[in-house]
C-alpha cells in the first residue's frame, strides 16, 4: 500500500510549455570531401563494397577464386577443398 502513495504522490500533471529546440550550441558533423584519412573508404565504396571471395588450393592442383563459404568445391574435379 505504501509503494501506491509514493507513485500517487511523484505523478505530475503534464507540462503545457512547448517542447524545448534543438541546442544551438551543438556542432554540426561536416565531412571534408578531399579528407585524405578517408580516401581508402572511398575506393572501396566506388569499388562496390568489399568483395567476400578467397583464393583456394585443391589437391588436384587447381587454383580458383570462389566465394568465402565453409563448403567449396572444386570446380574442375569436384571435390571438397578444405577452408
Amino acid at each position: 500500500m505504501r509503494l501506491n502513495r509514493i507513485l500517487a504522490h511523484e505523478r505530475r500533471e503534464p507540462s503545457t510549455e512547448p517542447a524545448p529546440s534543438a541546442s544551438p550550441a551543438a556542432p554540426a558533423l561536416r565531412l571534408v570531401p578531399d579528407d585524405p584519412a578517408l580516401a581508402a573508404e572511398r575506393r572501396l565504396r566506388n569499388a562496390g563494397g568489399p568483395q567476400d571471395s578467397a583464393l583456394y588450393r585443391c589437391d588436384c592442383g587447381f587454383i580458383f577464386d570462389a566465394p568465402v563459404s565453409t563448403t567449396v568445391r572444386c570446380p574442375h574435379c569436384d571435390s571438397g577443398v578444405a577452408w
